[in-house]
């Protein structure tokens, strides 16, 4: 089954085929919109001419922010996501030979040891990476057993975070879901 996160076929595309791409997408995913955050590295490829963690690594960090800045903006704090998409790039090459995939492929993991792998990259705090386990496990085709429960509530049915959206439907249905989580945080 095909991504279909950002309403952009060409970026929902990317997503689709670039394990760095998506997990970018998941980076980026903080303090903007959704469909923002995963078009983002679709941006970053048109503007690099290429997006893979090597490419990323290597820049001037100058260069990335710019790149990043560039309107539209690849993010609504582009200097500091540089930095943090720099980072994780940075991580894939020395932690996994540039292969982005083997972080939840390399020796045959569980879901708590993917869930591991994704908390020591720069950037994924405990949420982040459990998010990104549901998403790989409902959508990516994510086969390590116990896959559900590193997810936490994020791996149950429902229509909780981007690892639940498969439509516009769904996209806004998560949204409500955000919404309504955002109100009952605020005790209202």
């Amino acid at each position: 089954m095909a991504l279909n996160i950002t309403g952009d076929a060409e970026a929902d595309a990317l997503l689709d085929e670039s394990p760095f791409a998506l997990l970018t997408g998941m980076l980026l995913d903080q303090q903007v919109p959704m469909e923002t955050a995963f078009a983002g590295p679709a941006k970053l490829r048109d503007r690099l001419g290429a997006l893979d963690p090597a490419t990323v690594a290597g820049m001037d960090p100058d260069k990335l922010a710019e790149v990043m800045k560039q309107s539209p903006a690849v993010h609504r704090f582009p200097g500091s996501m540089a930095g943090r998409v720099q980072a994780l790039a940075a991580a894939i090459v020395s932690d996994w030979g540039g292969d982005t995939a083997a972080i939840w492929t390399q020796g045959d993991p569980d879901g708590a040891e993917v869930l591991r792998r994704l908390k020591a990259l720069p950037g994924f705090g405990e949420q982040k990476a459990k998010i990104f386990v549901a998403l790989l496990g409902k959508q990516k085709g994510l086969q390590a057993p116990g896959w559900e429960q590193a997810a936490g509530d994020y791996g149950t049915p429902g229509y909780r975070s981007v690892a639940d959206i498969v439509d516009a439907d769904s996209l806004t249905r998560v949204r409500e879901h955000k919404r309504a989580a955002k109100a009952a945080a605020k005790g209202h």
